[in-house]
């Protein structure tokens, strides 16, 4: 079976939607191959909770600590220091600082806060050497300059991507790789998916972003890591490699990305 790697699933927040545990979760998961599952948390108060909720799965789980910015009115200045004294006594399934980045559905005045969050995080990335994982709505060009100016040591992904060929490769030629998910089995969703087809296998992870991003015609179901399989298909049918070139491919950049666990889990 090929094996595959949910690079951004929100697990905890599935298991409260649908009553079932993380070992059930895990399981189903499991049963087409996806083996391993970053969780991103969305606020500060969440650290500890994903930590006991992922630290009795340690060959399956990861996570990032990281400020949601759509959330980032609820967010105090003293959630950045907690962050950082999180990172400080983290374990080794924490390998990212997940999920930041900018929104623009929000209200303007709140812009300048989204940016100042997004800088002081990557910053925290810059000093602890970790892998980020980037929410981006509709401020592509933003968030470049943002992480052309941070020149982190660790990149990592730009998640949920949903723009153009030329949008994708500037992350890429920043040395970022780009989260392909269930925006690409919608067959209106023509400019990402010519990007997918367009860019380098190496630049590509996958991901579901469960239980939210349902794939195509399962728009107002719970999404599960399980559906990474019907993506890695149209994935599939729109690039020229090999089925198993391209999963094996997307595995070992996952776990390049994510390398603390990588190197634990397949020493």
């Amino acid at each position: 079976m090929l094996r595959f790697f949910d690079t951004h699933a929100h697990l905890d927040l599935l298991g409260l939607k649908t009553e079932e545990t993380a070992q059930q979760l895990i399981a189903n998961a499991q049963l087409v191959g996806v083996e391993k599952i970053l969780i991103p948390t969305i606020f500060a108060k969440d650290f500890e909770k994903i930590t006991a909720y992922s630290e009795p799965f340690s060959q399956q789980l990861v996570y990032g600590f990281g400020l949601h910015p759509y959330f980032i009115e609820q967010h105090q200045k003293s959630d950045l220091d907690y962050l950082e004294k999180s990172l400080s006594n983290r374990n080794s399934q924490c390998v990212a600082i997940a999920e930041i980045g900018l929104d623009k559905r929000l209200a303007p005045e709140l812009w300048q806060k989204q940016c100042d969050f997004l800088v002081s995080q990557l910053e925290i990335a810059k000093q602890f050497n970790l892998p980020v994982s980037l929410h981006s709505v509709k401020t592509h060009s933003e968030l470049y300059a943002f992480l052309n100016q941070a020149q982190l040591s660790q990149t990592g992904v730009i998640h949920a991507f949903n723009g153009s060929f030329q949008q994708a490769k500037n992350f890429v030629d920043l040395g970022y790789k780009i989260g392909v998910g269930g925006s690409i089995t919608y067959p209106r969703a023509n400019k990402t998916r010519q990007a997918i087809a367009k860019l380098p296998l190496d630049a590509l992870v996958l991901e579901t972003d469960s239980p939210d991003m349902p794939i195509y015609q399962q728009q107002g179901k719970v999404n599960r890591p399980e559906r990474i399989i019907e993506i890695f298909e149209v994935l599939c049918e729109l690039r020229s490699e090999s089925r198993e070139e391209i999963a094996e491919q997307i595995w070992q950049t996952s776990g390049q990305i994510f390398s603390d666990f990588y190197q634990k889990s397949d020493r």
